[in-house]
């Protein structure tokens, strides 16, 4: 029992962890993930202001704050940084070499050269990923299930942020069959728009929103734009559900921020992010808004509904 309890013990010495976040401050869902991962450190003896400082920034998925708060945050010389999504990470890691790095939500960190192997990940970043792109085959599969009629799907993101999607997207078009899969490039609002619009000048038009900055923080934009247009979409956040998108399937972010914490707290003990391998999520959810549904004139399948993690009425 005796190293169970040293480890319980609170540190002595007040410890500096910098967090850069995908969202912007004001953002429910980023709000919802900081609150978990605190409380997690909490559980775990880090009591702020007492053994631990957070110097925490919120990006709102702009690409310059993203670089200019990685720079700070680096100068500040923390112990250990969490860096939320693939932008940041790219930021962090072109601004340290030596901070240990913990990852939370990316995508693929191997396949974007982040990380050598998720078991090993060498170097000084580790951390817990998001979706691996083979999971949008499974979204598209979902959203033809719901919508039988689609043939033509949107795939938005922001290509700055996201290159790439670019290259793995010729693979999502084989997946059902025979349904198409376009690019749909966005960068602003407008293109939201411009975007939404030109898949629903056509019959059978759809959209898969995957995980993403940009598109995290333009969501209410996204969802404006698709219940205006009547387009079919499943998204990579459950937020964007309750907040009225059709459906998801996606893994479970704020329990991903919860694990997350047990990383930092091994490395401000004095483990290598080197020695910790990179850690895929467990739980994952399909989320269905019934009341959505009905508006676009969509029937739900008994079958989808028992699969339902949650139904929103």
């Amino acid at each position: 029992m005796w190293p169970l309890a040293a480890h319980a013990r609170e540190p002595d010495r007040l410890r500096r962890l910098g967090v850069l976040m995908s969202n912007a401050e004001s953002d429910p869902l980023g709000q919802s993930r900081i609150s978990a991962f605190r409380q997690e450190l909490q559980d775990l003896g880090w009591k702020e202001g007492r053994n631990l400082k957070i110097e925490l920034r919120w990006s709102g998925g702009d690409t310059s704050r993203i670089k200019d708060y990685s720079a700070e945050l680096v100068r500040l010389a923390p112990d250990v940084i969490v860096a939320n999504g693939t932008p940041v990470i790219a930021a962090m890691e072109e601004a340290t070499r030596s901070t240990p790095i913990v990852f939370v939500v990316v995508n693929d960190p191997v396949e974007q050269g982040f990380i050598p192997s998720m078991a090993h990940p060498g170097g000084n970043v580790t951390g817990f990923s998001f979706i691996d792109f083979p999971l949008f085959g499974k979204s598209l599969q979902l959203l033809r299930q719901i919508a039988p009629g689609v043939t033509r799907v949107g795939f938005m993101f922001r290509p700055a942020d996201h290159p790439y999607y670019d290259a793995k997207l010729k693979s999502l078009a084989t997946e059902v069959l025979p349904t198409e899969v376009v690019r749909a490039a966005v960068g602003s609002k407008a293109e939201i728009e411009s975007e939404v619009a030109r898949l629903a000048a056509q019959p059978g038009g759809g959209l898969i929103v995957p995980a993403g900055t940009f598109t995290l923080a333009h969501r209410q934009a996204i969802l404006a734009s698709v219940a205006q247009h009547g387009v079919p979409t499943i998204h990579s956040y459950r937020e964007a559900v309750v907040e009225g998108g059709l459906m998801s399937y996606a893994p479970d972010t704020v329990d991903i921020f919860r694990r997350c914490a047990s990383y930092v707290d091994r490395i401000l003990r004095g483990e290598k992010p080197a020695d910790l391998p990179a850690q895929a999520p467990i739980k994952f959810e399909l989320v269905v808004n019934l009341k959505t549904a009905k508006a676009l004139g969509l029937e739900v399948p008994p079958t989808l509904l028992a699969l339902a993690d949650e139904v929103i009425e």
